[in-house]
């Protein structure tokens, strides 16, 4: 199976403009990113998918570039448009403000295509402050290892411990957090954005949930890896300061 790793990268960021193109200890973000997935031994190459020719001049001194229409509603939509004209049997779609994405991660979904056509990974919760922010996306699974459900709501709802602090439902459940990396078939991803967008989509704002209201299944790889993102500018310094140590 030949596996491409594709890393969306938009310039018109609302909190961040230019995101992909910030400098972290002396390289792009997008760079940093790009050469994460490049040490993941699954992908046979990697490219950027972008709308902005700025960001396409600075990536392709070291990477692909496949530039993209800048009307897409959503960076899987981004990424199918490149998969339709790349040769592949499947895709990795990797967030491109994670400049520190474990490469093992990256290999860990690849290779979950094998027993589905589409894939993800969580991680253990354990911070009390993720228990009910809803940035943080939950995740609950079957014993295949398969999604059940992805929620920004804490699910599962833990009935004999309701009543207690967060840590004690926390020690009462395996809560797993949702990390958003997605692996699919060319297939599956092609006929996923062909689907309208599902209600369930439209009422929590993820689309994954697209894919599991269509019947789609989604193998989900549980890992001990702790996503560190650049969302808004000071995050920058945060994630200088764990390359430093």
């Amino acid at each position: 199976m030949r596996v491409i790793g594709i890393v969306p990268a938009r310039y018109a960021s609302t909190r961040f403009p230019g995101k992909p193109l910030t400098l972290i200890a002396g390289k792009m973000l997008v760079q940093r990113v790009v050469e994460q997935c490049q040490r993941a031994s699954s992908l046979a190459e990697v490219i950027v998918a972008t709308d902005d020719e700025r960001i396409r001049a600075a990536v392709a001194p070291f990477c692909r570039v496949e530039m993209t229409r800048a009307d897409h509603p959503s960076g899987t939509d981004r990424i199918a448009e490149v998969v339709s004209r790349c040769s592949c049997d499947a895709v990795v779609n990797i967030q491109g403000d994670e400049p520190l994405i474990d490469p093992t991660v990256i290999d860990r979904v690849a290779g979950a295509l094998a027993r589905a056509g589409m894939s993800t990974a969580a991680a253990p919760l354990r911070a009390v402050s993720e228990y009910d922010n809803p940035n943080v996306v939950k995740v609950v699974v079957n014993r295949l290892g398969e999604a059940l459900y992805f929620s920004r709501r804490t699910v599962p709802y833990v009935r004999d411990a309701a009543s207690q602090t967060a840590e004690s439902q926390m020690a009462a459940f395996p809560f797993l957090k949702h990390l958003g990396i997605y692996g699919y078939r060319r297939e599956t991803l092609l006929r996923l954005v062909q689907y309208p967008v599902s209600a369930l989509e439209q009422a929590e704002k993820l689309e994954q949930l697209r894919a599991l209201e269509n019947g789609l299944s989604i193998a989900v790889e549980t890992v001990a890896y702790e996503s560190v993102g650049v969302d808004v500018p000071d995050d920058v310094a945060r994630v200088e300061a764990l390359l430093r140590g």
